[in-house]
């Protein structure tokens, strides 16, 4: 093959790429799709939303120190819900009860992740995450859970580090797993050793909005930009997704072969995602939500072939697929 022809297959890959991920957007983002999901949506907020803590007041303090279980799907959320309200005013222009916040589209995955199972161990040698067992438990054996503890404790450590909450009393320590302690770190000391690439990004989105606040004490105050703050999300999000698929990658061949690949895709899609600054926010993430999987994959599942999948689930699975395939092949 010439290197002419070679770079000329490139090229038709990557735009392959680019159509696949243009016909995504605009499937979930249809018209006629998003008037039957606002007819047919009772509840649109990530499960338990009501129960979940939203201060850190509402979190037990032993030692001195605000405890937080990340491996219960309550109090993991809490931080998001914390996360949220703490940036609400930074995006109070952009419309009302903070619902075009871009962090919104980490407690809606996360909320996703929990409905659909995907935060139970995928040994079935524990009840956690179960229906019939601790159905609130986040298994330290779940892939997404796994990859999910780098986009929810590695921002929300981020956040503390860049003294973006209000002075807090306590110093806050997260419950390690029962085994699998080596692949989380749990705290700022921690997280800055051993993934200091994603907290610094993360740091840099949390300063970024810091620095656009009326009253901020930098040199010259920004102008807020939901385009340059996408931008700062988005980079530490893809940082966050890279990092966390070499230390959950044990996870991931506990799930079955269909899963597996549509997790790949998932994390691979993300990367295309960002590079668009998809706005992440309430409504765009909740439409788009609706043609991710409702269960977990399993053997003899066909994409886009699955009898209980909606047409559009079908679809979206096909597409994540085929834009993944293109990718690993460019």
């Amino acid at each position: 093959m010439t290197l002419l022809s070679s770079m000329g297959d490139t090229f038709l890959r990557k735009r392959f790429c680019c159509l696949t991920l243009f016909l995504l957007a605009m499937e979930v983002a249809s018209p006629a799709h998003l008037q039957t999901e606002s007819q047919d949506s009772e509840d649109i907020f990530p499960p338990l939303w009501h129960s979940v803590p939203e201060n850190f007041e509402d979190y037990p303090i032993q030692n001195h120190k605000i405890v937080i279980n990340v491996w219960n799907y309550l109090e993991r959320m809490g931080m998001y819900k914390i996360l949220l309200k703490s940036s609400a005013k930074y995006f109070r222009e952009l419309g009302p009860n903070n619902l075009n916040n871009i962090l919104w589209g980490l407690p809606l995955q996360h909320g996703w992740q929990y409905s659909s199972g995907r935060l139970a161990d995928p040994l079935n040698t524990t009840g956690c995450g179960h229906k019939d067992g601790d159905s609130l438990c986040v298994s330290e054996f779940s892939w997404w859970a796994c990859m999910n503890y780098y986009l929810a404790a590695i921002p929300f450590l981020g956040a503390l580090d860049s003294d973006f909450f209000e002075e807090l009393p306590n110093e806050v320590e997260l419950i390690p797993p029962d085994e699998q302690r080596v692949h989380f770190c749990l705290n700022i000391a921690e997280c800055n050793t051993q993934v200091p690439k994603v907290m610094s990004a993360w740091k840099d989105f949390f300063k970024y909005l810091l620095s656009t606040a009326p009253n901020s004490e930098t040199a010259t105050s920004l102008i807020f930009s939901e385009d340059e703050a996408l931008g700062f999300m988005w980079r530490a999000h893809t940082l966050s997704i890279s990092s966390a698929f070499q230390k959950c990658k044990t996870s991931l061949s506990y799930l079955s072969g269909p899963e597996s690949r549509f997790g790949e895709a998932w994390s691979s899609t993300v990367h295309f995602i960002a590079a668009t600054h998809f706005p992440t926010n309430f409504n765009v993430t909740n439409n788009f939500q609706t043609g991710l999987p409702p269960r977990i994959l399993v053997e003899g599942d066909k994409v886009p072939f699955i009898g209980d999948f909606t047409p559009l689930q079908n679809k979206v699975l096909f597409l994540l697929e085929s834009l993944h395939t293109t990718n690993k092949n460019t």
